[in-house]
């Protein structure tokens, strides 16, 4: 289990990197065309995003590189999946691996691009997420936690060879990740119109946090519970 950790958190940090990389170069391609179109914007602001019909008048290259983009989102969403596959030997230690490996990522990839470029300023810096089905925003403090999160849910999950989960963990489990993603998507239409973000709908976020872990901590005694009974009696 060592050995497998060991490589989650190598490929995390590699693939942070080069996330990070990718981003440096998409910005030196974007960034001029954000300053035309808003010449009082600070260097490296991302709001307001450019639209789809800006990209279009800035080149007819840039809605294919849109695509491609999207495109790398969605590959590398299977990437960390392969990694979590080729390490899991069970279905749960996979989900417990994926956890462990997106989280490292994460936060590496914010660490790179502060070490490459200085950004973010601060945890307070807003950022574009995703684009997957819709436009992902939020500070940087938001998935840097459900990031630290994932991690210390996944290596425990690993410590006991993966948890199993009952379907009512599933579905806590899953509902806390949906209500932390409508956190994050709360602001898409304002954010696709070419808006500023408004204030981010942290209630929301903490409510999303706190219904995974109490459903991860209720699996946690479960489990305990479970293993205690099966101690033969000393007596």
């Amino acid at each position: 289990m060592r050995r497998v950790i060991a490589a989650l958190f190598l490929f995390g940090i590699s693939f942070g990197y080069l996330e990070a990389a990718v981003v440096v170069y998409l910005r030196a391609i974007y960034d001029p065309i954000r300053q035309h179109l808003h010449p009082d914007r600070k260097p490296h602001d991302l709001f307001p995003l450019i639209s789809p019909q800006q990209l279009a008048d800035a080149g007819p290259e840039n809605p294919r590189r849109l695509v491609i983009e999207i495109g790398r989102e969605a590959a590398t969403m299977v990437m960390l999946g392969a990694i979590a596959l080729a390490c899991g030997h069970t279905f749960y230690q996979s989900v417990a691996a994926f956890a462990v490996a997106f989280g490292v990522w994460d936060i590496v990839f914010y660490l790179s691009l502060k070490l490459m470029i200085q950004w973010p300023e601060s945890l307070t810096t807003w950022d574009i997420l995703f684009l997957i089905p819709l436009p992902w925003v939020g500070p940087i403090w938001a998935p840097a936690m459900v990031a630290l999160t994932m991690i210390v849910c996944g290596l425990i999950s690993l410590r006991y060879g993966g948890m199993w989960l009952s379907m009512s963990n599933w579905i806590g489990i899953v509902a806390g990740a949906l209500v932390i993603v409508l956190a994050f998507v709360w602001d898409f239409r304002n954010i696709a119109a070419g808006g500023v973000p408004n204030r981010f709908n942290w209630p929301l976020l903490l409510v999303g946090e706190a219904i995974g872990l109490a459903t991860f901590t209720a699996a946690l005694l479960n489990r305990e519970s479970r293993e205690s009974r099966k101690q033969p009696d000393s007596q």
